[in-house]
């Protein structure tokens, strides 16, 4: 962990779909000091998105989270992870379809595989959703950074019609269920 300014970061990688989605819920939450889409959990180095695109390389569309630890926790984290894309369906994510688009927790300690190991245990335990978890709980690999088109691109790109029927929900549902968890001023 690194301290600044009063601070501890910490880093969390999540796969969950389109790196577009998941790096615009997770730039809303307070404590969330970055958000970088990339590809990792694959077997080539520095991927480019047109291979990845393919299936063919292993890799995931993710998302490098550098959080501050006094602000939010990991296990917050988790929750909105969860609550904000579906766990139950194996490389897919809506019309998003191949082994890029699975669902996967890519953990850097002990502390984060068990949180998102007893976290997955207490959504089953709890029938949260009607179909088994298929999130897969890994250990961090290298962590490619996407290309400069896919940064932001929600933030850049609203009236795309991908970002107002795919992302626009997971940002409502955010603030419906996450409101406190959001920077001032976060849409």
């Amino acid at each position: 962990m690194n301290k600044q300014n009063n601070s501890e970061l910490e880093t969390a990688i999540f796969a969950g779909g389109c790196f577009w989605c998941t790096e615009a819920v997770f730039q809303r939450l307070n404590g969330v000091e970055e958000v970088v889409s990339g590809y990792t959990g694959g077997n080539i180095k520095n991927p480019a998105y047109r291979e990845i695109c393919t299936g063919r390389t292993g890799h995931a569309e993710g998302i490098k989270i550098t959080f501050d630890t006094t602000k939010i926790s990991y296990a917050e984290l988790l929750e909105v992870f969860f609550a904000t894309h579906d766990p139950t369906t194996l490389n897919r994510q809506g019309n998003d379809v191949g082994t890029q688009y699975r669902s996967e927790i890519f953990y850097s300690s002990s502390d984060q595989k068990q949180l998102a190991e007893d976290f997955i245990k207490l959504l089953e335990k709890e029938n949260i959703f009607e179909s088994p978890i298929v999130t897969a709980v890994s250990e961090a690999k290298p962590f490619y950074v996407a290309e400069e088109e896919h940064h932001d691109y929600y933030n850049e790109h609203r009236q795309q019609p991908y970002c107002q029927i795919i992302i626009d929900p997971k940002i409502k549902k955010l603030n419906n269920y996450f409101s406190k968890k959001l920077k001032h001023g976060s849409l």
